[in-house]
This record gives C-alpha cells, structure tokens and sequence, in this order.
C-alpha cells in the first residue's frame, strides 16, 4: 500500500497533520504532494517546520491566479507525480482548488482517492469552495465525514453508505495535539503585550468578503463599532490578499484594529485560546474556536459547519456593522458550556486505520 497525501494550504496542512503523523508512526509508505497553492512562507512552509512534519517530497510552486488557472496547473503537475509515483490512494482534505485538482487528477488515473472532511455543504454555489466540496465527494472512493449530519448530506446525495466513514474531525487532533505545545513555545501573548479575554481576534480572507467593497467595509465598519463599545484591542494577522483589496478599494484601517502580518501556527493558537471573542469568516477557525470554548462570531451569510450553531459555540453576522456589533453581544452573554461536536480526536488513527483495512 503506498499513500499519497496531496494539499496545498495552511488549514490542509495543519488537519493533514494526525494523518502524516500516524503515516509516520506505523513507517507507512506514503509521500506528500505540496502544491504552494499559498505562496507566503508565514502563511505555510512554517507549518512544517512548527507542527515537526516531514517535508513534502514534491513541491509543486502553483501559486497564484485564476481559479481555472490555479487549478489546471495543479491538475497538470499533480497528475505527473502521480503517474511518476505510482499511490494506491490519494488523500485530499477539505475543499480548495488543490483538493480538487488532486481528485480529478487521481480519478482519471483510476487511483483510489479519499476526502478527508467529506459531507460539507454552505448550498452557496457563488462559494468556489462549495463546488469544490460537490465535485471532491462525488469522485471520491472513501468519504471521511467529520459528523452524522455530514454523512446524511452525502447519503441524500446519492453517495453509497460503504463509502461514507463518520471518523471525526482531524483538526480536533491537531487542537489537541498542538495546544501544550502552543503555551510552552509561543510567546506572541507577550510580543503584542496582550492579556488573557482581554482583545479580539480577527481573520477574514474569503472571496466573497474580501472582493466585494460593500462586504468589506461593512466588515471594517462593524469593527469601529466593536472598538467604541468595548475599547478592546482586535488584533487581525491580515492576508496579503486582504491587505491588496483594502488598497485598491481605498478603505482604512478602524481605529483600534491592529493589523499584523500572518503568524504560525502554535502562536495562532496562543492567540485564539486566550481571545475574549473570534470573528471570523474561515470554517476551520469556526471549529477551533469551538474545541477551546472561545465564542465566535462569522461574518458570513452561511456556513458549512453548522454544528457549531447547534452547538451555540458560533453564530451567524454576516457583513452589517450593526448586526456584527449585536451577535458579538450575543455570545459574549452566553456561558462557555457547549459541547464538542466534532469528536474526541483520534481521527487521523481512524482514518489510516480504515484505508488499510480496505
């Protein structure tokens, strides 16, 4: 049995994590394909190295671009080392143009493939990661749904159940994994001369935020209006991305806001678990928000992760400054008492242990 493991950015990386690790603790023959879909050192390659990962063995440099350009170069370099390395299955997690790169290009050269966080659904198809989801499940040969309300989204689909395996969410493995390690070695607490529950932490990256100029200064907005009711610091590692769109559209910066550039992944943590709030427009963060009991606040219309609402870990803002400003109240009313609802780790043990049985 040889694995290939394909991703590309931050939040693959860091839930491909307990895969690679288990790979690595049974001396499995796996290899990593790294696209570089995220072309900033801080924003990946330092990952690796904090998380104590191998290096990939291919580093595809892709980039950026266009959704079609991005994902054609992958698929065309992807499909190389696969022809060159000759898997058995390719595992991909999520739902970026890497992952679907690397399941087409893996189901046309007939290799197993398995999505890692399968059954994710926003039903926005202006989301380009949402067709990215449809398109990943319905061309994979094993389907690792983080929760039962993602399996009945596959089921409903018309997805076999001999695909679909619930295993949990990886990323509360790697919360878990990374936490201890986080309070011994990160000291960005004390760099940016922060206190605990004493700031909130924001990111906000998506597509649809960042490239709409109503959306994003409804998003700046609402944070001069969090600063004057709560005279708390937000501080915001920013994604070159969004620093490019806030220039090009001419907004400024809310008094109070303190923009940063992108941090690690163990000071990332450091950073979230000791926030008063999160507000965030990224599925993954609505998840590690909700593992270290920290309320969060997405501004997003939708979301994949509905979970985290039933769990009221989480709730809905959208971009309107006024109703940012009013959920942020909400959930800082509420007792941090909700229950996890995406496992208690162990997932990437489940994972591999599944691909070898099958």
């Amino acid at each position: 049995m040889k694995i290939c493991i394909i991703l590309g950015t931050r939040p693959e990386i860091i839930k491909m994590s307990p895969i690679i690790r288990e790979c690595e603790r049974q001396k499995l023959d796996y290899f990593i394909i790294h696209t570089n879909q995220h072309y900033s050192e801080k924003l990946d390659r330092i990952f690796f190295e904090e998380l104590e990962l191998p290096k990939p063995k291919y580093n595809l440099d892709i980039g950026s671009g266009t959704h079609a350009e991005q994902t054609g170069k992958a698929l065309i370099e992807i499909e190389k080392v696969l022809i060159k390395g000759k898997p058995d299955i390719v595992l991909v997690e999520g739902d970026t143009n890497t992952v679907l790169a690397g399941a087409l290009a893996a189901t046309k050269l007939h290799i197993k493939v398995g999505h890692v966080e399968a059954g994710l659904r926003s039903y926005d198809r202006e989301m380009p990661e949402e067709i990215n989801r449809v398109l990943t499940d319905h061309c994979s040969d094993f389907l690792f749904a983080p929760t039962k309300k993602a399996k009945e989204i596959l089921i409903k689909e018309g997805i076999s159940k001999k695909k679909i395996f619930v295993t949990g969410n990886t990323i509360v493995d790697a919360v878990y994994q990374n936490i201890k390690l986080a309070k011994k070695k990160s000291k960005i607490l004390k760099k940016l001369n922060l206190k605990e529950e004493k700031y909130f932490l924001l990111t906000c990256h998506r597509q649809e935020n960042v490239d709409k100029k109503e959306r994003l200064r409804g998003i700046l907005d609402g944070l001069n209006l969090l600063y004057k009711k709560f005279t708390l610091s937000i501080i915001y590692p920013i994604h070159p991305r969004t620093k490019k769109r806030i220039k090009e559209f001419r907004l400024k910066i809310p008094e109070g806001t303190k923009l940063i550039e992108p941090v690690g992944y163990l000071d990332f943590l450091q950073l979230e678990a000791n926030a008063k709030l999160v507000l965030t427009d990224s599925g993954g963060i609505q998840e590690e928000a909700c593992i270290l009991k920290v309320p969060c606040v997405t501004l997003r219309d939708n979301t994949e992760r509905p979970e985290t609402l039933e769990a009221r870990s989480n709730i809905l803002a959208g971009t309107n400054p006024e109703k940012i400003l009013k959920e942020v109240e909400t959930m800082l009313s509420k007792k941090r008492n909700w229950g996890n609802p995406f496992g208690g780790g162990g997932s990437g043990r489940k994972i591999v242990k599944i691909i070898l049985k099958n």
